[in-house]
């Protein structure tokens, strides 16, 4: 079985985390999104994946190669991304008579895909309490009969998921599509002009597709992964640390005498973990990271390669790679009103729907001591904060905050 997944895209809602990386490989439980997109694949009986790529495909390329884990990577470019039937129909000369397609940004499961893959053609269907920042579609005896983008008064709350099982017979369409109003080559729209000339797609109603748009998306993501974890233990534990709950401990790291973790949380290879730090449950931490002495670390993100050393507070945020919080430096998550917390991008205001938010810091970042990052701050990649600064809003890249 063959999968076709677009991961060709800028993905600017991510911003500051896509400025240096593609979306598709931003870390949720320790692994890539898209790595966990093909796992789930593989699992459900795929044994090629075609990855339409474009935006910083090089990181793509050099992580999957030409085999990931037993299964067939093939690459295809779309060198400018005008939209999904335009990425498809890149692809058009290796597509096998049958094959699915799925964005890598969005975590699916075997269970669900191997539903998928039962039909002849199928589009995946999901209830959500937001159908209107969706496609909603709307059935008739069990099959997709329109599909509504983003309506203002969607008539259900079930939406289009954005996993496809075709047919090659939609190529037809891919080359027939019009421009869309958003100036983009949309799949719905050529599915929308199959469907007019009698082609049929069971819609199949799928349970655990997580969606990840914006950066604090990848903290549910993070969650939701991290509460099927088993517990393992490669590196070394030294007594009088605890281990509590379900905990991955990479080989290599060291968790040194008093520091306190809580499951479920994943630790990386070659990490040095304490003394005396609190680790809460849903963090995750990337590989060669260090979080020291007297430092807490609540339901994050942290990314291989940064340094969380002496007096930190870390909560509900994302940290990027190479990063190096000086002594002291804190993330505040919660507004003194405990209202939600809403992020300022660029000007425009964005609802995180999350109570408790602090911060997605791109890469390379720096901090001096007692540097003070308040809620829902973004901060670029390359950006210097200076001893004492306090940080809000959105922070570009490269920039110096004193």
């Amino acid at each position: 079985m063959q999968a076709v997944i677009l991961a060709a895209g800028e993905g600017t809602r991510m911003r500051p985390l896509t400025y240096t990386k593609p979306k598709v490989m931003l870390p949720v439980a320790n692994k890539p999104i898209l790595e966990h997109v093909i796992e789930n694949l593989a699992k459900a009986g795929v044994d090629e994946i075609v990855l339409v790529v474009g935006y910083k495909e090089e990181t793509v390329r050099g992580y999957f190669g030409s085999e990931f884990n037993g299964v067939k990577v093939r690459y295809v470019r779309q060198g400018k991304q005008l939209g999904t039937a335009h990425a498809l129909l890149s692809a058009e000369h290796i597509l096998d008579e049958r094959f699915l397609m799925l964005n890598g940004d969005a975590i699916v499961f075997s269970e669900d895909l191997k539903k998928i893959v039962r039909e002849r053609c199928a589009i995946a269907v999901r209830e959500v309490p937001n159908p209107q920042d969706f496609g909603v579609v709307e059935l008739k005896d069990g099959f997709v009969r329109r599909i509504i983008e983003k309506p203002s008064s969607p008539p259900s709350n079930l939406i289009n998921a954005g996993i496809y099982l075709f047919t090659k017979e939609i190529v037809e369409y891919l080359k027939r599509t019009p421009l869309s109003v958003r100036g983009e080559y949309e799949i719905t729209d050529s599915i929308s002009m199959a469907i007019a000339d009698g082609m049929e797609f069971k819609a199949v109603r799928i349970e655990g597709w997580i969606d990840v748009g914006y950066p604090w998306d990848l903290l549910k993501a993070n969650e939701a992964l991290l509460s099927t974890l088993e517990p393992r233990i490669d590196g070394e534990v030294e007594d009088g640390a605890v281990i509590k709950g379900n905990v991955v401990i990479g080989e290599g790291t060291v968790v040194m005498a008093g520091s306190y973790i809580v499951g479920p949380a994943i630790i990386g290879r070659n990490c040095r973990i304490g003394p005396n730090c609190y680790i809460r449950p849903f963090t995750s931490i990337g590989d060669n990271c260090h979080v020291g002495n007297a430092v807490e670390v609540k339901n994050s993100i942290i990314m291989s390669n940064t340094k969380v050393p002496h007096l930190n507070y870390v909560g509900d945020s994302v940290i990027g790679e190479n990063c190096n919080f000086g002594a002291g430096t804190k993330i505040a998550n919660l507004r003194l009103d405990e209202g939600e917390v809403v992020v300022n991008v660029k000007g425009k205001a964005v609802r995180t729907g999350r109570k408790k938010f602090g911060a997605a810091i791109g890469d390379n970042v720096k901090t001096g001591i007692n540097a003070s990052i308040n809620v829902g701050s973004m901060i670029g990649n390359d950006v210097f904060i200076g001893p004492g600064a306090v940080v809000s809003g959105f922070v570009e890249p490269n920039s110096r905050v004193f």
